[in-house]
């Protein structure tokens, strides 16, 4: 009788720590898209331009 509950017992907290990691893996995913969206509405062709870059190395004189 002890060694079924004691499997009981730890059925309830797998499944307790499977639901947790869950609901962190949605929250994660739901603000990883929020940060696409919010990208999304700048302007992202900016971000890529190579105008404002620094020279890699210094002009030779």
């Amino acid at each position: 009788m002890f060694e079924y509950e004691m499997q009981q017992l730890r059925t309830a907290d797998l499944m307790r720590r499977a639901d947790h990691e869950r609901r962190v893996r949605e929250t994660t995913r739901a603000r990883r898209a929020a940060g696409r969206e919010a990208v999304q509405g700048t302007a992202e062709h900016e971000s890529h331009s190579r105008r404002f870059r620094r020279r890699r190395f210094t002009r030779a004189a």
